[in-house]
């Protein structure tokens, strides 16, 4: 069984083109493997079985009829549960949306089933996407499949871990402050969040509107890169519902084009630190696209600290006065973390109207200030978060003698949100409890397919994806 569900989603659909297995095959495969995990890592929220079933059932008459193949022709995959898919739950992990049920697909779900995806379920989430951890009191806690002891992440936490323990070839998971990159590199496998616009997030609960929309995105989760680009260009291309939308063509880029691009990296930011291991990760990250034969270059943008800043003026300040409305008069049905964070944003300053335009003309501002910067080094290699997995309910961690806090440990992830940069996140190492450890590789707005490359590059130097080393997973 750990042959189809571990198998990554191209080579799946390639194996069902071939007539090698079939749709059915690999579908109950998927199914039973979640009946058997799911229970322990609470990453679904709901299955459809026998949905499922049934469109395997057509992808195999589809093939044996000749029919045009899609690229995720039988291919089974999970979606956050705050991407609208037509008769699923999407929640968003909060009983203020309890019992909500998709009406249609989102343009983005859509796209995949015409690519001939099957989708087997949707996946849990912290309540209304706001932590680095999944909890709420809707399904409880989504628990890492290395140990499930530890988070998977938030708040695509359901997703990551469905994943990386074989439950889903490959997701859709959304990202405002690192809620794809942080749950890959806690689960062990890929993430992508793309510029905003590049993937519609049309049918994305919270709306990616105003302040979200210039943070937030919705983007493939993968255990391959490979996979994070043929689900990428299945997702990708405007949509009328998406304010940051532009047609911006998919251009893939390699060979010695490629090799003229110098890519920046630093292990740390110098307020933030990093654990040893991440820091590792990183020189050997450096080293293997070097062995690749791209030009890598230590070298720290000016500006990132500014971004930081700024990032929370909007997530957390803006974010919290756009939600505050939807949670007064229901504190008592509120999850603890989400109380938790509209505490943060209690001690802050409310935002008035010149206080907003000045933190977005500030932002705007910066962003030619670190674009400028990058027109040297177009791509940045860097880690993804301070800590790997931590145990549920942690808020501190003590790195080299300094205490990193819970909103300062996932700061390498937010200035990309902040600066509307796509970025990715690639497993490298591991710790030493023996967690995944992933770097993170940026690059400028719209160039996808750039960050993608390298990316894929990287793997190819690391090697084969390895799943968790955990018993709960071994047959």
């Amino acid at each position: 069984m750990n042959e189809l569900t571990y198998a990554s989603a191209v080579s799946l659909a390639q194996a069902i083109r071939q007539k090698k297995i079939s749709p059915i095959e690999v579908i109950d495969a998927h199914l039973a493997r979640i009946e058997k995990l799911n229970p322990a890592l609470n990453a679904y929220v709901q299955v459809d079985a026998d949905g499922a079933r049934d469109r395997a059932q057509r992808a195999e008459e589809a093939i044996a009829n000749g029919a045009t193949l899609g690229p995720l022709h039988g291919v089974p995959i999970s979606i956050k549960s705050s991407i609208d898919v037509a008769g699923f739950r999407c929640e968003a992990g909060s009983k203020l949306r309890a019992g909500h049920i998709a009406k249609e697909d989102a343009p983005l779900v859509r796209r995949l089933r015409n690519a001939g995806a099957i989708i087997l379920g949707v996946t849990n989430t912290p309540e209304l996407l706001m932590a680095w951890e999944t909890d709420n009191l809707l399904y409880g806690r989504t628990n890492n499949p290395w140990d499930l002891s530890r988070t998977a992440g938030g708040s695509s936490g359901g997703e990551a871990a469905a994943i990386a323990s074989g439950c889903s070839a490959g997701g859709v998971g959304s990202d405002g402050g690192g809620s794809i990159r942080v749950p890959a590199h806690f689960s062990g496998i890929c993430g992508f969040k793309p510029t905003p616009g590049r993937i519609p997030s049309t049918g994305h609960f919270p709306v990616s509107v105003g302040p979200f929309a210039l943070l937030g995105v919705v983007g493939p989760m993968a255990r391959t890169v490979a996979d994070l680009k043929v689900l990428f260009e299945v997702m990708q291309g405007a949509d009328d519902g998406d304010t940051c939308a532009a047609p911006v063509p998919v251009r893939w880029r390699g060979g010695e084009e490629l090799k003229k691009i110098r890519i920046g990296y630093f292990e740390e930011d110098g307020r933030t630190p990093v654990t040893a291991e991440t820091r590792a990760a990183i020189r050997a990250a450096a080293a293997a696209l070097k062995q690749a034969g791209l030009q890598v270059v230590e070298f720290y943008p000016v500006g990132l600290e500014q971004a930081r800043h700024l990032w929370w003026r909007f997530f957390g300040v803006a974010g919290g006065m756009l939600l505050g409305p939807m949670m007064k008069g229901r504190e008592a049905d509120l999850s603890p973390i989400l109380k938790e964070f509209s505490g943060w944003v209690a001690s802050e300053t409310p935002h008035t109207a010149e206080s907003l335009l000045q933190a977005w003309i500030d932002r705007d501002l910066l962003r030619a200030q670190i674009f400028t910067q990058m027109r040297e080094f177009p791509v940045l290699l860097c880690p993804v978060a301070a800590v790997p997995a931590f145990r549920h309910g942690e808020r501190s961690w003590t790195v080299d003698g300094e205490t990193v806090n819970y909103l300062d440990a996932w700061s390498y992830c937010e200035w990309f949100n902040l600066l509307g940069m796509p970025a990715v996140a690639v497993p490298m190492g591991s710790s030493a409890e023996g967690l995944p450890i992933g770097v993170q590789i940026a690059g400028l707005p719209w160039q996808e397919e750039i960050v993608l490359t390298i990316a894929a590059e990287l793997e190819q130097q690391r090697g084969d994806w390895r799943p968790p080393q955990n018993p709960l997973l071994s047959t």
